[in-house]
């Protein structure tokens, strides 16, 4: 591997983690990203040098060394990415995101969280568990962890926690011995094309488990399970499993207290840190893959779910007064969109509050494929505010857009410019907002919550 690391897309959140493991290894690193962002501005400032236009001229001098080169990409690349194309052309080694992780997960103890949706959060509480729980551990995570303020973990010890992406197959890279699966929802059909097909991925993913290995698994998902070697377990919410939660309390702070049963034993009056019985649900797998690797300590356990701070934009809460609360999620898929709202109901149920929605759709495909369902989720609010659709790799489709879902939400709503979302926020009689989406509405929170704020 070379003492150069050049990074095309280098500030996504996989990409900008490995960028931070090959600079803590003392290698020069640069790269291009098409925007500058929180994530790009804290690797310049540890040392990257980085650019936001496509030029080949723009590459570093040091960079243009094949030999002591080496070229990471994201899938989310175009093809025909002039950077991409010239190192390409020019001989260089050029591999994906996925294969550099599967090479740094060699050798250590893998414990893999893959989901269409859920495993950010849950592989972000495996990593803080094995921090908490063996002192150490090393991981590569899909969001930037409150407690850790990083998307990535050095530890010691050879536990490793990854996020295994099935974005273009990329987990297929891994061999987990530990594997969650959240769920296998319809997601990525511009890569897959059907169902069946992402789901037999997923299937491969587990026969990729290891002899000896584990299987934490949401009850009720549907996958094929073919790995006669492993350790197969169950996982649910007020529903017998393997691995349940029960006598679920809510707080007065929004949060739960639980008990959590083991199939050894019950660990009882556990509280977690965040909000939202859907993350009950994500730490009861958390939870289950610690215990698959090792022995549990009760009492760490419980004070390690009680300091758990979660993910920055997974129900990130910015305001919270009796007059306006506004959350921030990264929600970006019909079940997700679902789960949190749902989870939001049930925290203000009482007295019940007004929920005003605002989604930005990510990607034209995406939008395309489950219009119908992200309008179905949506109108679970009182109120929904539309961005126009945020297209990330992707051209336009001709007739997709934020409308096929206006026409189909069945409580009121509007479809807002970004530029002016802070805007027609604070202009309007809201009560509890949160904001959703995983292209650049992020951009836009800080502002939302000032002109909320000054309503207080």
């Amino acid at each position: 591997m070379g003492k150069n690391v050049y990074f095309v897309g280098i500030g996504g959140i996989g990409m900008s983690a490995l960028a931070r493991y090959f600079m803590h290894e003392g290698c020069s690193v640069a790269g291009y990203d098409r925007t500058r962002t929180p994530l790009t501005e804290r690797l310049e400032a540890e040392g990257a040098e980085i650019h936001y236009h496509d030029s080949v001229e723009a590459i570093g001098e040091a960079f243009r060394d094949k030999e002591n080169t080496l070229v990471v990409y994201t899938p989310a690349i175009p093809a025909d990415h002039s950077e991409l194309c010239w190192f390409r052309e020019e001989g260089f080694e050029v591999v994906k995101r996925s294969e550099i992780l599967g090479h740094l997960s060699t050798g250590k103890y893998v414990m893999a969280v893959a989901g269409t949706h859920g495993k950010t959060s849950t592989t972000t509480m495996v990593a803080w568990l094995n921090h908490c729980l063996t002192g150490g551990g090393n991981a590569f995570l899909g969001g930037i962890s409150r407690n850790f303020e990083s998307n990535m973990v050095l530890g010691s010890g050879d536990r490793f926690a990854v996020e295994a992406d099935e974005y273009d197959r990329s987990f297929l890279r891994l061999s987990p011995n530990v594997a969650v699966v959240t769920a296998t929802d319809a997601d990525h059909l511009d890569i897959y094309g059907t169902l069946e097909n992402l789901r037999e991925a997923f299937a491969q993913f587990i026969r990729q488990i290891q002899p000896g290995g584990a299987l934490i698994i949401k009850k009720g998902v549907e996958v094929e399970i073919d790995n006669p070697a492993i350790s197969v377990y169950r996982y649910a919410v007020e529903s017998e499993a393997d691995f349940y939660a029960t006598n679920l309390r809510l707080c007065p702070d929004g949060r739960y207290m639980f008990d959590i049963v083991c199939p050894d034993r019950t660990i009882s009056n556990c509280k977690l840190g965040i909000v939202g019985k859907v993350n009950v649900e994500n730490c009861v797998a958390a939870v289950a893959a610690a215990w698959a690797a090792g022995e549990v300590d009760d009492d760490k356990l419980r004070k390690a779910l009680d300091e758990f701070r979660g993910v920055k934009r997974r129900m990130e809460c910015y305001i919270n007064t009796p007059k306006t609360v506004y959350i921030d999620d990264y929600a970006h898929h019909p079940e997700e969109l679902r789960a949190t709202i749902t989870s939001l109901r049930e925290i203000f149920s009482e007295p019940k509050r007004k929920l005003t929605a605002i989604f930005q759709p990510h990607l034209y495909t995406r939008t395309r494929d489950f219009y119908k369902e992200f309008a179905e989720a949506l109108s679970l609010a009182d109120e929904v505010i539309l961005l126009p659709i945020y297209p990330a790799r992707e051209l336009p489709i001709e007739g997709v857009g934020s409308e096929m879902i206006a026409e189909l939400v069945t409580v009121p709503h509007r479809i807002v410019a970004k530029e002016r979302i802070a805007q027609e926020i604070g202009a309007s009689q809201v009560d509890v907002v949160v904001s959703f989406g995983a292209g650049d509405i992020d951009q836009h929170c800080a502002d939302i919550a000032s002109r909320l704020a000054e309503r207080e």
